[in-house]
């Protein structure tokens, strides 16, 4: 039986928080492994709507051990409230139900004023972040100044760290024109958030081993997608981790022979949101259809999403890049009662087809794809849980789609609903 890793195939948004936590009834642990809570996983179980950003999707399920990598930036803030507000829903978290990394970095509220203010001063060239931080979180980290999850357990040991960290930041806040962070105040504040966060700190690594060795079932779950990876995607509009599955050994301390199947979830369609390159982007009556139908809006920050024909290309690549061995595909629905639908090919660029997008932005930001064209589908496809189920023209398309991304569609989502998924193999018995 395998260990599972789910990553995103596309520009995020896909639609792992169900597909995780579907795969999660079969698991026995879930892990976080990157990102920030930049991320957003939409849950719907028997009509209540969770939406988490830190928290590992199989929180909500009882009887699995959540955990919270070394590869993920931490707002411990933002992790208390989002504990609270899933305890409001009858959702019990405790440390025995939740791990964090005790090597995990922190981001604190001068990341995010920075991420804010760096942002405001490109004007109209924006990356696109969401504002929280990440990014001055992870930069704080390769440059060996961050604040850990461990520095919390003794608050005098914080001084030489912040002494440092700020050293950093307050000359970076001068040059922006913000105050200095007073260092009492944040030091204070670290020690009141301490007392709920340090309880649920410990050695991932260690406990990963032991869970691994004694046969558990580990599911590891990424956030963003595979084309805002900060070495694979389309910078500099990307996120600030790594987000393709190799990214789950380093960002959880388990080495990489423990990951046996590696799960891509991809739209039936594609989105993003924020700046950047998107050749299959639709500005017309037909994008904005899909994304009304689709109801896209970042779960995150509500900004809309930018909505375009399915780009079997990009996939293609995320998919080799990745080590991608099978895709759930997610938000078939969606195409439900559309005459004609369009994939992606092959791009143009200056006149020369070419297979793959090219590392250079202005390469990216010219080119131009190539479609194939299909027969859309009038029947409803929402709820299906059964191939029996779905429109002739609806398998063809899934079938097509299989050939031109060079990977077979492992699981099939028809609505948001944690049971409405066709199982076409199981990741975990691969």
């Amino acid at each position: 039986m395998s260990n599972v890793a789910v990553v995103g195939a596309q520009w995020g948004d896909e639609g792992k928080g169900k597909i995780v936590d579907w795969l999660s009834e079969r698991a026995d642990v879930v892990v976080r492994f990157q990102g920030g809570h930049n991320a957003g996983h939409t849950l719907v179980i028997d009509g209540n709507i969770f939406k988490l950003s830190l928290l590992p999707s199989g929180v909500v399920r009882g009887g699995k051990l959540s955990v919270i990598g070394n590869g993920v930036v931490i707002d411990p803030w933002a992790l208390k409230g989002e504990i609270d507000e899933i305890a409001a829903k009858g959702v019990a978290v405790s440390p025995d139900n939740l791990l964090i990394a005790e090597n995990a970095c922190l981001i604190l509220p001068l990341h995010r004023e920075l991420d804010q203010a760096r942002e405001a001063a490109r004007g109209g060239q924006t990356i696109g972040t969401t504002g929280r931080g990440i990014g001055p979180a992870y930069e704080d980290k390769v440059g060996r100044r961050a604040i850990r999850m461990c520095d919390l357990s003794s608050l005098a040991a914080l001084d030489e760290r912040l002494d440092e960290l700020l050293l950093h930041h307050n000359a970076l806040r001068r040059g922006f024109g913000i105050a200095d962070v007073n260092k009492e105040e944040l030091k204070a504040e670290l020690g009141d958030i301490a007392m709920h966060i340090v309880p649920y700190c410990g050695a991932v690594w260690c406990r990963l081993n032991r869970e691994r060795r004694s046969g558990r079932r580990i599911l590891f779950e990424g956030a963003q997608g595979s084309m805002l990876d900060i070495d694979h995607g389309t910078y500099p509009y990307v996120t600030s981790s790594n987000t393709v599955a190799g990214q789950a050994a380093a960002g959880s301390g388990i080495g990489p022979g423990a990951i046996g199947y590696v799960l891509g979830i991809t739209k039936a369609y594609t989105t993003r949101v924020g700046s950047g390159p998107f050749p299959t982007e639709l500005d017309d009556a037909i994008g904005c259809g899909l994304g009304e139908r689709g109801h896209e809006f970042g779960t995150v920050t509500g900004r809309r999403r930018r909505c375009g024909w399915f780009d079997a290309v990009m996939v293609s690549q995320a998919i080799k890049v990745g080590g991608i061995q099978g895709i759930a595909l997610t938000k078939l629905d969606v195409l439900d009662g559309m005459d004609t639908l369009k994939v992606c090919t092959a791009y143009k660029i200056d006149g020369h087809e070419v297979d793959h997008l090219p590392a250079q932005a202005a390469e990216q930001a010219v080119a131009q794809p190539v479609y194939e064209s299909f027969d859309g589908w009038q029947q409803s496809t929402q709820g299906a849980r059964s191939w029996a189920e779905l429109p002739a023209s609806a398998v063809k398309y899934i079938r097509r789609i299989e050939e031109l991304i060079e990977a077979p569609v492992a699981l099939l989502s028809t609505s948001p609903e944690r049971e409405d998924t066709i199982l076409v193999q199981d990741p975990f018995t691969v």
